[in-house]
């Protein structure tokens, strides 16, 4: 199976899973579920499902299991999309090539939306037939990701940050807890759905997930500058006109593709103890890097 069949494959899936465990259109209250599957379905890299499944390759994970996981992610990454769209962050207007959640509906089910798929990424979790100590693991790797040393910290971060000048480590902190904690999840909540991995296995897909992780943000910054609106699916551009630090501003568009390559590399070195058995993780590492939108 080529790179392009399997994660066709696996977006198949994880798109099926998805309209499974998101609450049906019909169900009441309708709007609110209504704009759940607005925000979720239909859009996206889904590029966290996909770590999901490439890791768990690395331990016999059963698909199913990995479904799961890969779905309670996409929850958590979408519901930090809607709120993070809406006037009082990043006030954004356009996401995944449609209007934003907030813009579609109002600012009041926005709020709701994010509020109920982080709800529903945890019932998501549970719903995974693993051992009880297995899914206690997966709900905290989720949780802390999520939380204000992971994701939501870091977006606490980069709203202080408008207006501000960053250092290179600052800024780095800031994408490691943003952007990186989430994707880190992803690769270890993928290897911790199978077999047991060793402690040397998980410190290897740590060093490989924050590699990737940070790349992920690097080429998000240079892409905000070179490339447009309609390959985006977003605002491009918006960064710099909000007064946003970013890779770009702070070492150049040259010195940042650099990293980005370097980043790609360390990720490939961090997989050589797993041999071919991790080679859809390094293809995922070269689409992070090599993407245009």
């Amino acid at each position: 199976m080529t790179f392009e069949q399997w994660m066709r494959s696996v977006l198949d899936r994880v798109e099926t899973a998805l309209d499974h465990y998101l609450p049906a259109q019909t169900t009441e209250p309708a709007t609110l579920h209504e704009a759940m599957r607005y925000a979720v379905l239909g859009g996206g890299k889904r590029v966290r499902p996909l770590l999901v499944h490439a890791a768990g390759e690395l331990t016999d994970a059963r698909p199913e299991c990995l479904d799961a996981a890969a779905c309670a992610l996409e929850m958590i990454h979408v519901y930090s999309l809607v709120h993070d769209d809406m006037p009082c962050m990043d006030d954004d207007a356009l996401r995944r090539g449609k209007p934003t959640v907030h813009v579609q509906y109002d600012e009041p089910t926005a709020l709701l939306v994010g509020d109920a798929l982080q709800s529903q990424a945890f019932v998501t979790l549970t719903d995974a037939v693993v051992a009880p100590l297995q899914q206690a693991a997966l709900v905290r790797e989720l949780a802390l990701a999520s939380g204000s040393i992971g994701m939501a910290g870091g977006q606490a971060i980069d709203l202080a940050s408008v207006g501000h000048t960053l250092t290179r480590a600052q800024l780095e902190t800031m994408h490691r807890m943003k952007t990186g904690a989430l994707l880190r999840a992803s690769v270890r909540m993928g290897a911790l759905a199978g077999t047991t991995p060793s402690a040397d296995a998980m410190n290897s897909l740590d060093v490989y997930a924050a590699a990737v992780g940070l790349a992920f943000q690097v080429v998000d910054d240079i892409l905000d500058v070179t490339t447009d609106s309609a390959t985006l699916g977003k605002t491009a551009g918006k960064d710099a006109k909000d007064g946003k630090p970013t890779y770009v501003s702070i070492i150049g568009l040259d010195a940042s593709r650099a990293l980005a390559a370097q980043l790609r590399t360390d990720a490939h070195n961090a997989l050589a103890p797993f041999g071919a058995r991790a080679q859809r993780l390094a293809e995922l590492a070269d689409l992070v890097v090599d993407r245009v939108s």
